[in-house]
């Protein structure tokens, strides 16, 4: 008769993971409340109210809590419920619409804010845990999904917005995990959940912690974004149009336009250039300059390496309010 061989299982590297999570949502769950709006919408000629629901993630200690901004648009009174069950009316300090985030906040002090992790540094498949209050008050308190990093730099539309730089997951968002975290394994957060496409299975989308904190940070200090400016209308150049218009490079943003005493107009750029490098990085794209430009204040200075008539030269050019070109 043959031996039985039991092999070892590796249940213990299952318990490890499993532990990891569960530790993960611990640390993370303190930080998260759920959020409820109650408006008024105008109809011909009554007024009803309007109820929003969503969640949103405490960010400092002396009660602001970030949330998206399509949770809170509706105004009206909020309500945010603290992850001890704890009842505090808000008021919003902030709102910025073309990031989807806002800023709420609650007169409570010593409150367990989150820990932000550097998005740049995640990595497509890694473990993400989404925290929140889908379905509100329906379901009673928070839930966690668990899904992986499905892609990283992604464009989405929200009606009449357009989302730049969003990550993408498989982790379920459902409605009212809107303004939720979504943390790593190490119960930081990562990123905001923005939304969902309900047609689509399994895709959600998360604001980088890096985007949420820099906005949040000029909410509570400003009431509002500020922004850079560059002062260009360009476009991307790549192999075919660098053919086309016979351009000595085949990578970075053409000059279509220059705005007359802008940043970009003061430090001698104009159409017909071609800028290939911001800092040092190099640039294959307009989305990427605009980001590039955006990681800095305006007052300050970028180092433009300019391409024109087969010549390279750097252009410094001190940064402004962001105005209505690219």
């Amino acid at each position: 008769m043959d031996r039985i061989i039991y092999r070892k299982s590796n249940i213990s590297n299952v318990k490890t993971e499993e532990e990891a999570v569960i530790q993960a949502v611990e640390k993370g769950r303190k930080s998260v409340v759920s959020i409820t709006t109650l408006g008024h919408a105008r109809e011909f000629f009554a007024v009803r109210p309007v109820q929003g629901m969503g969640s949103g993630v405490i960010v400092h200690p002396n009660g602001y809590v970030a949330t998206n901004y399509h949770v809170v648009e509706m105004g009206g009174r909020l309500n945010v419920v603290l992850s001890d069950g704890r009842e505090i009316s808000g008021s919003i300090a902030g709102v910025d619409p073309s990031s989807d985030l806002a800023v709420v906040k609650v007169d409570e002090g010593n409150l367990p804010a989150a820990e932000l992790a550097d998005s740049d540094a995640i990595k497509v498949g890694q473990t993400v845990i989404a925290i929140g209050s889908p379905y509100g008050f329906f379901l009673g308190g928070l839930t966690v999904t668990k899904g992986v990093v499905s892609a990283v730099h992604r464009d989405i539309q929200l009606e009449d917005n357009i989302i730049e730089d969003l990550i993408q997951t498989d982790a379920a968002i459902n409605p009212g995990n809107s303004g939720g975290p979504l943390v790593d394994i190490e119960g930081r957060v990562v990123g905001m959940s923005s939304a969902m496409i309900p047609f689509a299975q399994g895709i959600g989308f998360a604001i980088p912690s890096n985007t949420v904190k820099k906005v949040v940070e000029d909410l509570i200090l400003y009431g509002k974004v500020s922004r850079s400016w560059l002062g260009i209308a360009g476009l991307t150049i790549d192999e075919n149009i660098a053919r086309q218009y016979r351009l000595d490079v085949s990578n970075g943003v053409g000059v279509a336009s220059v705005a007359r005493n802008g940043p970009a107009d003061r430090a001698g750029l104009r159409s017909g250039d071609v800028i290939t490098e911001v800092d040092g990085r190099p640039v294959s794209s307009i989305k990427e300059l605009r980001r590039l430009v955006r990681e800095k204040k305006p007052g300050e200075k970028s180092v433009l390496e300019v391409v024109r008539n087969g010549g390279r030269y750097s252009a410094t050019v001190v940064l402004s309010e962001e105005q209505q070109l690219a």
